[in-house]
């Protein structure tokens, strides 16, 4: 081939062979997925299984003060999805830990009674591991469940509490009818690039960004790997773990010092599909209630409602997030 024409083909072909490595099928453990810092893993034992649970530990990148702040992922998501977080918190001078879970992302996904008290006793067990006697829980979506039963649970720890469009914020039991985890299992199963691209499309009521595919394709890879049922299962089991262990009637017991930050246009309901009644429909995911409910609930917690911002304030709203976050912090 002359070199002029294989010059020109040059580009094109460099397109054709770069493809994301995403587009390829992934394992349950995201192996081959790069996270934006190093990955370490923390060896557990539950239920007579050797398991390993994913974490960063990213130090600070400015002058450090000392202080730790803890990352917790929401259901739908992992650990990396907090990179630019972490890079702010950094350059603040935090030390920041960010651990998948048992279920998600990097960690192990195994078939065992998934429980708040449990992860929240795992990432006591890492923060131990770390030397960390106490930090700044933050926790979005499920993660802020999980902060929630952490900050009960560990208060001489939990230095304070942010709570980041929290699901939780209200029983699900009561309007979400229930499902078995062989059915909800099976609607995993169903899972595709096109499903769950609609579902988080929701998180967005100003119309879903490009860039979030970064944190959807991964996902989506993972449903043609051969192991995506041990995915699905967990999915399930995780699904189970949320609507069966509200924390909605335990805020009041709250101790530390307390911020929730709410994207106002939010409606996340956890099994909202299940809903066939338009008027629980309606009742149900109204987090501006929720929220300010919540924030009166939580002796001196501070609240701050962004406008027009859905699921994810520090993706859809970074600038006014990291405002509300180290404002906070202090």
């Amino acid at each position: 081939m002359p070199r002029f024409l294989l010059f020109l083909l040059l580009p094109l072909l460099l397109a054709t062979t770069a493809a994301p490595a995403q587009t390829a099928p992934i394992n349950a453990t995201l192996d081959g997925y790069e996270y934006p810092f190093p990955v370490r893993y923390l060896p557990l034992k539950l239920e007579g299984q050797a398991l390993r649970m994913a974490y960063m530990d990213v130090p600070p990148t400015a002058k450090t003060n000392g202080r730790t702040v803890v990352l917790l992922h929401g259901k739908n998501f992992f650990g990396s999805y907090w990179r630019e977080t972490i890079k702010t918190l950094a350059a603040a001078g935090f030390r920041v830990v960010v651990p998948d879970q048992l279920g998600f992302g990097k960690s192990d996904k195994p078939d065992i009674h998934y429980s708040f008290h449990q992860l929240a006793r795992n990432t006591r067990h890492l923060l131990d591991t770390l030397g960390v006697k106490n930090a700044v829980i933050v926790g979005h979506s499920m993660g802020g469940m999980l902060a929630t039963r952490f900050a009960l649970m560990y208060p001489e720890t939990t230095e304070k509490l942010v709570l980041e469009n929290p699901i939780g914020l209200e029983d699900y039991r009561v309007g979400v009818p229930f499902q078995s985890v062989d059915q909800a299992e099976a609607n995993e199963l169903k899972s595709t690039e096109a499903s769950i691209r609609k579902y988080h499309a929701t998180y967005y009521p100003n119309g879903y960004p490009a860039a979030h595919d970064q944190w959807l394709l991964p996902l989506a890879a993972q449903t043609r790997s051969p192991d995506f049922p041990k995915v699905a299962r967990a999915n399930a089991l995780t699904f189970e773990m949320i609507y069966q262990q509200p924390v909605s009637y335990e805020f009041s017991r709250i101790t530390m010092p307390t911020l929730l930050i709410i994207g106002q246009a939010d409606r996340t309901v956890v099994g909202k599909g299940l809903i066939k009644d338009p008027k629980i429909l309606a009742q149900m995911g109204q987090y501006p209630a929720l929220g300010r409910r919540t924030a009166a609930e939580i002796k001196g917690a501070k609240l701050v409602e962004i406008p027009n911002v859905g699921h994810i304030p520090h993706l859809e709203a970074p600038a006014q997030f990291y405002k509300a976050l180290l404002g906070f912090l202090g």
